[in-house]
């Protein structure tokens, strides 16, 4: 059977990109059992209480839910366990420096799979306060409506 080639998105954190202020995105490959790459395979996952920790120069995802998988025997995965990402010392060293800060926090935004390896997009966030998400959705109405307004007068509709 030929190797995959391309990017399958399995799920994305749609709610991370409103409730946090992104700051740099990492992409980590991730330490699975077997029955974890089946069940991810069948489109199954959820990142919606993700989140990840740096532990002894390691990165841990802890919190998203990949269920059982369903033909799986006595060997099948603990759906909520701590899977451990697979990124580069350098990467490790300047997460590690950004997330001491008060606020910082490492959020998963999507789950998929490059080339058939099982990959994390991981953000170095900043939480948002209530008065910023209404900012940040006023902002993003406005550019809208001004790309409509721009739309209509290159159609000649005024």
């Amino acid at each position: 059977m030929p190797r995959e080639k391309g990017r399958k998105v399995i799920a994305q954190n749609k709610k991370a990109r409103h409730d946090y202020a992104i700051e740099d995105v990492y992409e980590a490959g991730m330490v699975l059992t077997g029955t974890e790459v089946k069940s991810l395979r069948a489109g199954r996952a959820t990142l919606t209480d993700g989140f990840a920790t740096v532990d002894d120069g390691e990165v841990w995802l802890r919190g998203i839910h990949i269920p059982e998988y369903t033909l799986g025997t006595w060997t099948n995965h603990e759906p909520r366990r701590a899977r451990k990402l697979l990124l580069r010392k350098e990467e490790i060293n300047r997460i590690a420096s950004k997330v001491k800060d008060s606020g910082v926090t490492l959020v998963p935004l999507s789950l998929y799979f490059h080339d058939g390896n099982a990959k994390v997009e991981l953000a170095v966030a900043r939480g948002r306060k209530n008065y910023d998400k209404r900012q940040a959705i006023a902002e993003r109405e406005s550019k809208r409506e001004a790309a409509r307004a721009v739309g209509r007068r290159d159609k000649g509709m005024g």
